[in-house]
């Protein structure tokens, strides 16, 4: 699968990728979320996030109160039976699902509640809002998760220097 390839990419550039997503949150470019949004766009006329889908097999968002009431009522079951079933608490103190990949991703890798998925599965892969700067921890976590933040990050690297 192409989108292997950006993955190793990612892997590859660990280390400088960290490094400059960290010196990003030092130094807050007045242009950086320009640079995101703008290097977002390019790579989502390119990128089918239904050919991937590793963030849904792979990791779990976070179910906010009212993700959970929501998504409750789709399933029509209790809140507490939807906490009990399919989630924990994790370390940051926030509910998340207690198993990957999941449960709602299909053979076709579509979501069984597109219009009802949490908040962060909505904004997923967090790389066209404002204030980037406040999330590079995250970004830098992400180029190993989602083939999209790996060429986002690798075209924004193209831009600056990093001194390794």
């Amino acid at each position: 699968m192409k989108y292997i390839v950006d993955l190793q990419l990612a892997l590859e550039n660990k280390k400088t990728n960290a490094k400059l997503l960290a010196n990003f949150n030092k130094k807050k470019p007045k242009n950086l979320d320009t640079e995101f949004s703008t290097a977002h766009a390019k790579v989502f006329r390119e990128i089918d996030c239904l050919q991937c889908a590793n963030c849904c097999k792979t990791t779990s968002p976070i179910f906010r109160p009212v993700d959970i009431k929501r998504i409750s009522k789709k399933l029509r079951i209790s809140e507490q039976q939807f906490i009990s079933d399919n989630l924990r608490i994790d370390e940051d103190n926030d509910y998340v699902l207690k198993s990957s990949p999941c449960l709602f991703l299909g053979d076709d890798n579509k979501c069984s509640i597109y219009e009802d998925r949490p908040l962060a599965c909505r904004e997923y892969p967090h790389t066209d809002r404002k204030n980037m700067y406040q999330i590079m921890d995250l970004t830098t976590k992400n180029t190993e998760i989602c083939p999209a933040v790996s060429r986002i990050v690798h075209l924004i690297s193209q831009k600056h220097t990093v001194i390794k």
